[in-house]
């Protein structure tokens, strides 16, 4: 096609639901490292870490997604649509951290698994707390309706 033949306006771009929910995400992930980062009962080191921005959202991917049982590194990987190579780096900083460790599978003794450890938990339910906050208040700036239905129909669209 002619550049000379493409439309001039192009706010499309900014203004398309990719790009919406891509802003809106980031903007939640940032409000619950915000959060996190002053919350009394995540351990110092990690609340440190996420006030200095050295925690973000692709730290998060384990957070979401690693198991409370544990899970291989493959499965992770996959739970977070992230290569083998990007989440095991993620695991190297997070077990450096304190976050996780990675110990014998139970069902395969030649495999490891990655488990949260008792710092892990703790960041955990500070994790669960920081987006039960930051939920609320997406529920308070949209209202209760428009929330319910971003969620339903984000779930219908994500299945």
């Amino acid at each position: 096609m002619d550049p000379a033949e493409l439309p001039l306006d192009d706010r499309w771009r900014s203004t398309h639901l990719g790009r919406l929910m891509g802003e809106a995400l980031r903007r939640f992930d940032e409000r619950v490292l915000h959060l996190m980062a002053h919350d009394a009962q995540v351990p110092l080191a990690l609340s440190n870490l996420a006030a200095r921005d050295q925690i973000g959202a692709a730290h998060i991917h384990i957070t979401r997604h690693l198991s409370l049982k544990g899970s291989r590194l493959t499965e992770l990987a996959k739970s977070a649509g992230m290569s083998k190579q990007a989440m095991g780096d993620l695991v190297n900083q997070c077990e450096a951290w304190g976050l996780v460790r990675r110990e014998p599978d139970p069902l395969d003794g030649r495999a490891r698994q990655v488990v949260f450890t008792a710092d892990g938990l703790l960041w955990l339910e500070a994790f669960r707390q920081a987006v039960a906050r930051a939920e609320h208040e997406f529920r308070a700036q949209v209202g209760d309706d428009v929330a319910t239905v971003v969620a339903l129909g984000l779930e219908a669209y994500g299945s």
